[in-house]
C-alpha cells in the first residue's frame, strides 16, 4: 500500500456488511439508542423516512455536525430516505449549554445563517433517485403556532419533573447562571419537530450527538403520547481524543467546514497531525473506507508510526469529501512544497497564501534585508542568530539556500509573498507590504 493514496475511497457502504446498523454500529456511531432490535430490523427493511437537525447557532457547520452529514449519507446509501432539517425556529432559541444562556441572534442573522448551513448540509445529500433528501426548516410549522396553541396541544403532553431530568437542563440549574424559560422550552420545540415530520412524512428515526439525547427522546416520546406508536432515535459518541481533550477544538477554536472560516490548508494539516492512539478510529468515523482497508492502516500504524500512512490517508479523504479533490490536490501540493518536497514557485497563489497565514509569518517592506526578516517573523530573536544561523547554511528563501546577510526578501512567489526556513521544519511567511 502507498503512503499516499492517489484516489479517494467511492462513497459506498462496506460490503463486509450485510445491514447498515451493523457498519454504523462497526465504526462507533452508535452510542446510545431505542431498541437495538427494532432498529436493525428497521434499517435493513423497506426504505424508511429519517432526519437530524442544524441549528444556525453560527454561521457554519463543524467537525462535530460532520459525523452527522455523513451519519445521513451512510443511511441514504442504504436506500433511506434523509430529511436534512435546518432549524430556523429552534436556532432563534438556543439548546441550552452546560455552562451559561446563549446570547439571542437577530433574526435577520438568523435567517442568513439558516441558507448558509442549508447550502452545506445539502451537499452531503444526494437529491435524485427514489431516496432522494428533501431540506426542511422547522420555522415553517413553529411560526404559524400561536402560544395558546402550543401550551393546549404540545405543552400538555410534557411533565416539569421528566424536562428537569434532561442533562443539559440539571447542568444549569445546579450552576450559578441557572436557566430561563426560553431554553427550558427548547426540548418542546425539538419534539415538534418529530411529531410535524412524522405527519408530513411518515418520519421515523432521528439522529443526532448523544449530548442531544434528551431532546431526541423529547420527539420520541410526545409522538407515543400523541400519534401511539414507537419511532426511534440514535445518539452518536462525542468525539473525543485519546488524551480525553475535546476533538476538534484547538486554543478554544472550532474547526469549521466552511473554507473561509478553517482554510483548506489548516484543515488539511489537522487532519495530518492526529495522533497515532486516534487515527483509526477518525478513519472509521470520517471516510468511506472499508473495514479491510482501514485494517491494513491499522496494522501500518503499528509497523511503520514514522510513516505516518494512516494520518495521510485520512487527511486525503476528509478534506476531498469536505473542500473537493481540486482544493485536496493544491494543499497537498503546498505542504509538501513548504516542507521541502515540491516547487514553491509552482503553488496557487491563494492556497500559498491561506497556508502561510497558519505559520508564524509577519509583513515587510519588498528588499527588507533575510536578516531582519528572519526577526520580525520569530524565526531567530535577534540580528546576530539569524546572522550566525546565515553563516552555518541552516536558511533558505523561496527554497533557495540563503549564502550570506545581505541577501534581500522580495515576494518572488506567487501572489508576492516568501518563506522563510531555519533548518529542515522551522517555516514562516513574509509577506510583502
Amino acid at each position: 500500500m502507498s503512503e499516499t493514496a492517489l484516489t479517494t475511497a467511492p462513497v459506498a457502504l462496506d460490503p463486509a456488511f450485510e445491514n447498515v446498523w451493523d457498519e454504523l454500529v462497526w465504526r462507533g456511531l452508535v452510542h446510545v439508542s431505542t431498541d437495538q432490535e427494532a432498529l436493525r430490523a428497521l434499517l435493513g427493511g423497506d426504505p424508511i423516512t429519517y432526519y437530524c437537525g442544524f441549528d444556525p447557532t453560527a454561521p457554519s457547520l463543524h467537525l462535530g455536525h460532520l459525523v452527522q452529514l455523513l451519519t445521513l449519507r451512510r443511511i441514504q446509501l442504504a436506500g433511506h430516505k434523509p430529511l436534512g432539517l435546518v432549524g430556523g425556529s429552534t436556532g432563534l432559541i438556543g439548546d441550552p449549554r452546560p455552562t451559561a444562556e446563549r446570547t439571542l441572534n437577530t433574526r435577520e442573522t438568523v435567517a442568513e445563517w439558516v441558507d448558509r448551513l442549508r447550502a452545506q448540509v445539502s451537499r452531503y445529500l444526494s437529491f435524485e433517485g427514489d431516496n432522494a433528501a428533501r431540506m426542511v426548516n422547522n420555522l415553517d410549522w413553529t411560526a404559524p403556532l400561536s402560544a395558546i396553541d402550543f401550551l393546549r396541544e404540545i405543552g400538555k403532553h410534557y411533565r416539569v419533573g421528566t424536562m428537569l431530568k434532561k442533562d443539559a437542563v440539571a447542568a444549569r440549574l445546579n450552576s450559578d447562571a441557572g436557566i430561563s424559560y426560553t431554553e427550558f422550552s427548547y426540548q418542546i420545540l425539538q419534539g415538534i419537530d418529530f411529531l410535524e415530520l412524522y405527519r408530513q412524512y411518515d418520519c421515523v428515526l432521528q439522529t443526532g450527538g448523544s449530548d442531544q439525547w434528551g431532546n431526541l427522546t423529547s420527539g420520541t416520546d410526545l409522538i407515543h403520547r400523541v400519534e401511539g406508536v414507537s419511532v426511534h432515535a440514535i445518539g452518536t459518541p462525542l468525539i473525543t481524543n485519546s488524551d480525553g481533550t475535546k476533538f476538534g477544538k484547538s486554543e478554544g477554536n472550532a474547526i469549521w467546514i466552511d473554507a473561509e472560516m478553517t482554510s483548506p490548508y489548516a484543515f488539511y494539516q489537522f487532519w495530518l497531525s492526529t495522533a497515532d492512539a486516534d487515527v483509526v478510529e477518525r478513519l472509521k468515523v470520517f471516510t468511506f473506507l472499508s473495514s479491510a482497508e482501514i485494517a491494513e492502516y491499522a496494522a501500518l500504524v503499528e509497523s511503520e508510526p514514522f510513516r505516518r500512512a494512516a494520518q495521510k490517508r485520512l487527511a486525503l479523504e476528509v478534506v476531498t469529501t469536505v473542500h473537493g479533490a481540486e482544493a485536496t490536490a493544491a494543499v497537498i501540493a503546498a505542504s509538501d512544497a513548504l516542507f521541502g518536497q515540491g516547487d514553491l514557485a509552482a503553488l496557487d497563489a491563494t492556497t500559498l497564501r491561506t497556508a502561510l497565514e497558519e505559520l508564524p509569518n509577519a509583513t515587510v517592506p519588498a528588499g527588507t534585508p533575510v536578516v531582519d526578516a528572519l526577526v520580525a517573523t520569530g524565526l531567530v530573536s535577534s540580528a546576530s542568530e539569524a546572522r550566525r544561523a546565515i553563516s552555518q547554511g541552516g536558511v533558505t528563501l523561496d527554497g533557495e539556500r540563503v549564502a550570506d546577510d545581505s541577501a534581500l526578501v522580495q515576494g518572488t512567489l506567487p501572489g508576492g509573498v516568501s518563506v522563510l526556513r531555519r533548518g529542515k521544519k522551522t517555516l514562516a511567511g513574509v509577506f510583502i507590504g
